[in-house]
């Protein structure tokens, strides 16, 4: 069975086939992209955990060295140990031999993830029961992690030839989060190792946005009933917006339609209001992303929208 369904599959497989056309790819651009997405990744991944470092401190804090007025020491340290995280996921992925997704790679970047704030149990799987709050789940036994752990790397390597890679990455994630195998850091490594799976198969990196923790969560519950199609939805518009920016970045146009703009802003040159924009933005009909708070698209994929709708009928 498949979660993820088929136009946004075969969206998400043009896009790509377009971007990796384009190998190689400018340096300069790339790693000004990379920058650009560390220091988001790690703004947004500790933001969903309570860090209340914004965008621009985090860059302060990681690019200056500076301390924010203000703002806890934790929080400081988790943005400086994240970023190494994201150093050692970059350098990874840069070899040519395909990093293997295993324990000991899961367990590296949690010590990185935690290694200032949580150094006791930095790599170590929890040796005690643990709640996750806000939610109804209960994760298993601490004497169950191990096994639990172990099935979850059997899944993978039997899966991860049949499922589409971001299908594979999100249903990875959630199953990681579900067994909640450290004390602290797993929504942070989880979003790491889901971001493996998908840079691997060539995707840029992906954020979850801290913006969308709410519905994050939500899609995470549903997930724990065995719906993953709102997770996989979710999972595909964070991949897509990454692959929309280095698209944008890597191939500079200026044909108004293809310019990414505000649905409000969109609406006025499509039959479309902006309020019903945004309701197939959400679902994953129309080609869009997140700048911020607010969804983005342009008029050719509005186009686009309507061309296929039409064709259906």
């Amino acid at each position: 069975m498949t979660y993820l369904p088929k136009f946004l599959q075969t969206r998400l497989d043009q896009k790509l086939k377009t971007l990796q056309s384009l190998r190689p790819l400018p340096t300069g651009a790339v790693k000004k992209l990379r920058e650009q997405f560390k220091i988001e990744m790690t703004c947004n991944s500790n933001g969903i955990e309570g860090n209340s470092l914004t965008l621009k401190e985090t860059y302060w804090v990681i690019r200056e060295g500076l301390t924010i007025k203000g703002k806890p020491l934790k929080d400081h340290l988790e943005a400086k140990d994240h970023h190494a995280a994201l150093e050692f996921l970059y350098d990874l992925i840069s070899h040519e031999a395909q990093p293997t997704l295993s324990e000991h790679l899961l367990k590296s970047f949690h010590q990185l993830v935690v290694k200032k704030t949580e150094e006791e149990f930095a790599g170590q799987y929890r040796t005690g029961n643990v709640v996750i709050g806000g939610s109804d789940h209960i994760p298993p036994d601490a004497l169950q992690v191990p096994n639990q752990m172990n099935k979850l790397m059997s899944w993978f390597a039997k899966n991860q030839k049949t499922l589409h890679s971001v299908e594979l990455a999100a249903m990875f994630h959630h199953k990681l989060v579900k067994i909640h195998p450290f004390f602290d850091g797993n929504g942070r490594t989880a979003r790491l190792m889901m971001n493996i799976i998908l840079m691997r198969a060539g995707y840029p990196l992906a954020i979850l946005l801290k913006n969308d923790r709410k519905k994050y969560y939500r899609v995470l519950d549903r997930a724990d009933q065995g719906e993953y199609v709102p997770l996989v939805r979710f999972v595909t518009q964070a991949v897509e917006r990454s692959l929309d920016i280095y698209l944008k970045a890597l191939q500079p146009t200026n044909d108004q339609k293809k310019k990414f703009k505000f649905l409000s802003e969109i609406s006025k040159k499509t039959p479309y209001s902006a309020e019903y924009l945004n309701l197939l933005a959400r679902n994953g009909k129309l080609e869009a992303h997140k700048q911020g708070r607010n969804w983005v698209t342009t008029v050719q994929a509005v186009e686009k929208y309507i061309k296929n709708r039409d064709r259906k009928k």
